[in-house]
Parts: C-alpha cells; sequence; structure tokens
C-alpha cells in the first residue's frame, strides 16, 4: 500500500484506483436508527467483554458528556479538508454531506466519552497492524466486520459482541462520522486511535476509499502499515489507567441527552448491576448495586404506577429478578434441549407481560413478547448457562436488540432457531396460563358433572340439528349443507319400511349442485351431500398430540369406501362456521395415518388419501406450539 503525500497528516486514507462507491456505510444509518441507546449499550456491552478475568470487582464505565475546542482534537483539520472534497451522488449523500459541512466551522463542539476500568484494554498496540490474533489492536483499530475471538472458549461464549459492526456505533453518533479510542494495556503504554467513516471520495488528484484511521504510517520491507500514536494528546483523550476509552466528538444533538443514557443503562443492564459485576457512571451520577433503585423509583425516569408500565419494563424486572425464586425451564430446537432460570411474578395489575432475555454476561437482549400472552399479567426474567448463552448469541442481531432467525441463512439452522423461539413462548405461555388458574380460583366447590354433561348435549345436539360434525361429499368439490335447522316433520305413513330417518341416524340428505361450476361441471357435479353427527368423532389431546378418531360404520354410503381427503373449518360456541380461517400447515407439524403408519400429505388444506380401515379412520397429529386447544370444528370428508 503505498500513500503518496500522507505521511504529515494524521489521518491516513488508502489511495484507490477510481471511485466504485458512492454510498456511505449503510451500517451507520442502522446505528443511527437506533439512538442514544444503541450507542450506550453497544459501548458498555464492549466493556463487560473486555473484563479482567477472574477479576471480583465490577467493571467501572464512566461516560461524561461535555464540550471541547475544536483545535483540542487530533488532527480534525485533515478530516474536514476531506469533509469538503466529499460529492455527493444521490439525495442520501447530498443530505449527509451537506450537514456535515453545516458543522466544520464550530469552534466548541460537543463530545461523549466512553472510559471503562478494571478491564484489559486493547493489546499488542505497539505491533501496530499486524495481522495477529493476539494483537487486539490491530483488530480493533484496522478491521471492519471483525471481532477478537477469546483463547478460552467460556469466555468467547459469554462474550456479547460476535458481529464485528458494533464499532461503528460510535460513528454514527458523531456529526463527521469521527470517533478516536485511547487505550492504556497491561505494562502502561497508552496509545490514542480513530476512524472516519466518509465516502469514496477525490483529494488532491487521487482517488481513496471511504474509511480514513487515526493512525502512522510506516514503510517497512516495501509494504505500509499503519501505527497508533502514543497519546500526548488532550486531557479529554487521555487513558492513564488500563482499559479503554472511547471518544465521540460531534456529538450529534439528538445523542446529547443525559436521561436516556442513564434510562438505558438501567433497561439493558440492571442483571449485572444487581449481581455488583458492573458499575456505571454518567457524568455526576453513579449506578450500582446500592443505587439503582434509586433511579428505577423515580419518576423522572420511569412511570411508578404498575398498571401504566406498558412499553419499559424494568421496575418490574428489577424486582421479579430480586424477590422470586428461579424455576427451571427447558426448550428444545428441535436438535438440542436448553436448561434455563426463569424468574417470573404474576400480578393483576400488571397490563402487559414482557420476559426480559438476558445474556449471561448481565446485558438484556429484548423485551420478548410471549405469543397471544402479551396482555397477560405477569413478569419474567429469562437467564441461561453458557451453552444456552452461545445459542442465544447465534440468534442476536447486530444490534443486540432482538433474537430472531430472520438473518440466519443456513435452512436447518432457521428452522431450529424458529421451532426454540416457538418453543420458547409455548413453555413459558403454559406457566402464565397455570398462574393464571391458581390465582383465580372458584368460590368454593361446585359439583359440575351435570351441568357440563347438559352444555354439551346441548351444543352437540344443536351443532348436529345445524349441519353436523362431519359432511360427506362424493364428488371433487366439498358442498355445504343447510346452514338452517331444518324444521321437524311428522312421518308419512307411506314410509318405507326400514328406511331410517335423519333423527335416528344423525344423518341428513340434501342434493345439491356446484354453485360456482358452468352448466355442464353442474350436470357432471350433482351430487348428494351427507352431515354426521358429531358423535362419529373422537377427539383427544395429549401434551403436544391430538388424536382424532371418525367412525363411519354405521353410515352405508361409506361402506365400500377405502380412503378419503379431510379439510377442517372453525365452529364457535353458537355453531356459527368460519371459513379458510385455520390453516393445517401453520397448526400441525406433521400427520399420521395411524392405520398406515405412514406421513399424510397436507395439500390445499386438506389432509390426502387418508385410509379407511374398517370404517374407521384414525390421525395422530404433532402440534405446532401456535396451536389453540380451545378449537371446535366442523370436519369435511371428500371421498
Amino acid at each position: 500500500m503505498e500513500i503518496v503525500g500522507e505521511i504529515e497528516s494524521k489521518w491516513k486514507f488508502s489511495p484507490i484506483p477510481n471511485i466504485e462507491e458512492s454510498n456511505f456505510n449503510k451500517i451507520l444509518e442502522r446505528f443511527y436508527g437506533l439512538g442514544v441507546k444503541g450507542l450506550t449499550k453497544e459501548n458498555i456491552q464492549n466493556s463487560l467483554d473486555g473484563r479482567l478475568a477472574n477479576s471480583t470487582t465490577p467493571v467501572i464505565v464512566k461516560i461524561n458528556i461535555g464540550t471541547i475546542n475544536n483545535i483540542d482534537i487530533p488532527g480534525i483539520d485533515d478530516v474536514i479538508s476531506r469533509i469538503k472534497c466529499l460529492e455527493g451522488r444521490n439525495s442520501y449523500t447530498k443530505e449527509t454531506i451537506s450537514h456535515m459541512l453545516k458543522k466544520v466551522d464550530q469552534e466548541e463542539v460537543r463530545y461523549i466519552s466512553f472510559e471503562d476500568i478494571n478491564t484489559r484494554g486493547l493489546t499488542g498496540a505497539k505491533n501496530g497492524q499486524s495481522h495477529s490474533k493476539k494483537d487486539t489492536w490491530g483488530i480493533y483499530a484496522y478491521n471492519k466486520g471483525v471481532h477478537f475471538e477469546e483463547s478460552d472458549q467460556s469466555i468467547e461464549t459469554t462474550r456479547g459482541g460476535s458481529h464485528g459492526v458494533g464499532k461503528i456505533a460510535s460513528n454514527a453518533a458523531s456529526d463527521l462520522h469521527l470517533m478516536y479510542f485511547a487505550n492504556c494495556d497491561e505494562q502502561g503504554d497508552q496509545h490514542l486511535g480513530g476512524t472516519a467513516q466518509l465516502i469514496e471520495h477525490m483529494f488532491n488528484q487521487q482517488c481513496y476509499r471511504s474509511t480514513g484511521y487515526f493512525a502512522d504510517l510506516k514503510v517497512e520491507n516495501d509494504t505500509s502499515k499503519f501505527y497508533p500514536y502514543e497519546n500526548k494528546f488532550h486531557s479529554v483523550f487521555e487513558k492513564k489507567t488500563r482499559g479503554l476509552k472511547i471518544i465521540i466528538p460531534y456529538l450529534r444533538a439528538e445523542f446529547d441527552n443525559e436521561d436516556e443514557i442513564i434510562k438505558t443503562v438501567c433497561d439493558s443492564f440492571f442483571v449485572s448491576i444487581l449481581d455488583g459485576r458492573l458499575e456505571v457512571h454518567v457524568n455526576d451520577h453513579v449506578i450500582n448495586t446500592d443505587t439503582i433503585e434509586r433511579y428505577l423509583n423515580d419518576s423522572q425516569y420511569y412511570i411508578q404506577e404498575i398498571s401504566d408500565m406498558k412499553k419499559v419494563f424494568t421496575p418490574l424486572y428489577v424486582k421479579t429478578y430480586k424477590n422470586e425464586k428461579p424455576r427451571d425451564i427447558v426448550i428444545s430446537n428441535g436438535d438440542k434441549y436448553f436448561d434455563f432460570k426463569l424468574y417470573f411474578k404474576y400480578d393483576e395489575s400488571i397490563s402487559k407481560g414482557r420476559v426480559a432475555i438476558v445474556r449471561t454476561i448481565g446485558m438484556k437482549i429484548e423485551d420478548f413478547s410471549v405469543k397471544s400472552n402479551a396482555t397477560k399479567p405477569y413478569n419474567a426474567v429469562l437467564i441461561g448457562g453458557l451453552e444456552e448463552d452461545g445459542y442465544l448469541k447465534s440468534l442476536e442481531n447486530e444490534s443486540h436488540t432482538k433474537i430472531s432467525s430472520e438473518d440466519i441463512k443456513d435452512p436447518r439452522l432457521k428452522s431450529q432457531a424458529k421451532r426454540f423461539i416457538n418453543n420458547l413462548s409455548s413453555v413459558i405461555a403454559g406457566i402464565i396460563d397455570e398462574e393464571m388458574m391458581k390465582n383465580n380460583p372458584t368460590d368454593g366447590l361446585m359439583d359440575t358433572k351435570d351441568l357440563l354433561y347438559i352444555i354439551e348435549s346441548e351444543f352437540k345436539q344443536d351443532l348436529s340439528n345445524a349441519y353436523g360434525a362431519v359432511k360427506i361429499n362424493k364428488g371433487n368439490l366439498v358442498i355445504k349443507a343447510t346452514d338452517g335447522t331444518p324444521n321437524k316433520k311428522p312421518k308419512k305413513k307411506g314410509t318405507k319400511k326400514g328406511t331410517v330417518e335423519p333423527k335416528n341416524t344423525g344423518i341428513k340428505r340434501t342434493r345439491s349442485n356446484n354453485p360456482t361450476g358452468t352448466t355442464d361441471e353442474l350436470h357432471e357435479s350433482n351430487t348428494e351431500t351427507y352431515s354426521v353427527s358429531p358423535n362419529i368423532v373422537e377427539r383427544l389431546i395429549v401434551k403436544n398430540t391430538e388424536f382424532i378418531q371418525f367412525n363411519f360404520k354405521d353410515i352405508s354410503e361409506m361402506k365400500n369406501t377405502t380412503s378419503c381427503n379431510l379439510s377442517f373449518n372453525i365452529i364457535d360456541g353458537m355453531g356459527e362456521e368460519y371459513k379458510n380461517e385455520f390453516k393445517l400447515k401453520e397448526n400441525y407439524a406433521t400427520v399420521i395415518d395411524n392405520s398406515r403408519g405412514s406421513k399424510c400429505e397436507i395439500d390445499n388444506e386438506s389432509i390426502k388419501n387418508v385410509s379407511i380401515k374398517d370404517g374407521i379412520v384414525k390421525l395422530k397429529l404433532d402440534l405446532k406450539p401456535n396451536y389453540n386447544r380451545a378449537l371446535k370444528f366442523i370436519y369435511y370428508v371428500e371421498v
């Protein structure tokens, strides 16, 4: 790499033959959208990742917001000269460059810094751009999309970072996309580096890459190599104790918010703070295990009425984590089982139920909403061990704000991730239901056998009179029987001996043409449809499996039939039918024909080629986590 005429400049940009990319790094916009919350969370997580091994002292992070003269910012004139040469080639880059140019003439600028203590800092700064895995300075300072991996796998698993893109979060917080990092290593050596994220540009008749490095440049064996500067700069950029300090000048106005930073510290790291592993200073505020509840109980930062906590749940999480005994739960992804501790609290005054999913470093990933239970009155905190932490880490998005399967490319791993998240919802939903039943008992004991029998009998009778539970169609299409309940007619004297009336068999005979077909189709599909009593259908749900049996033995029309197709429609307690609302593949993982012992195909919302053996159909259906066990159905049989 040869950089002509750039040796004197404090900032180095690598030359390129021509400009090919005219956009700012898209990750800048992503982290800009996360605001000061994303910036704070990312930098504190990095500090926790750098904690001293086997240390019992908490990691201390000092966050300071202040003002600095622009002349005290190292090499700022070099960066401003580059910005003035930038050319936007679309509306977004033009707008961003224009915004930068409005900021460059400020004599005093706002800044924010994140300094950690009781951490390792970066190693190998003296080696510069060494490309060695042992030199974390070179990886942090000069490599994009790469993060240092610990040799100790247990430490690597618990680290929050994994994508290698979080370093750019600090650039996104600066109006000039500018950040510095000061380091003091184990030997007490102090260095300063930095990055600027611009766009590819032409400067002094030479094209350059978009990223600039605050670094010295040395040529060794005809190869150019970056080295950091010894830190002899303004006190804002000093780092005299072991650890790392991030400094972001030209702080965006919307990031200059002390209250939001304090809330983010509490929201994202309440577990590590309560456990005494983290202490955070925000200007003059100190947040540690002794003081965190002081902020949670302050209406300046948090809503105090439990029923009004609908977006932020940290005060509830802290009470749950401190006061509730954890439950052991097991979640499967279809390949492995993962053991978690669930701190669970049921409280009728809670209006929105959420689960704080927390990594072992004590960082909350997200407020997890259990499917179909978002408004249930509960609060919970979920934490696993090392193996569980490693799996959660693989499901995190780049900004550590959600577990998801969306970014996983491998189809098998993606499927496992979906199953894990669904099973997580299902298991916690079961606990919620259990607690709701426990906390809402009936007033005294009641013998309900007769009552339930009457209700069930009346429901079945009404349903049977209306249109039955099973409809049989000899044609290619299922045809709905008459919806209304037919009036009972007295038996005519001329009724043939042996004729069975619908009243006795539960079968109503109607004749109907296909209402949507052509004239020829109507003639060809003229069929008889039978509505069969619900008494021939038996359902049983055991854990995550449903068993359904149809008994067609007493139906003459089915005597010589050996297979059929089945489809379902939902019905409510009044017998009203809801077409096309129940999706088989969304509710059943697999359908097994028990008579054959083989898997049935689901196509076009129909279970195909189900065998009828001795007039009996037997199905075994594996339920998906989102299956609603309270549903009632009307079944269609196509033969």
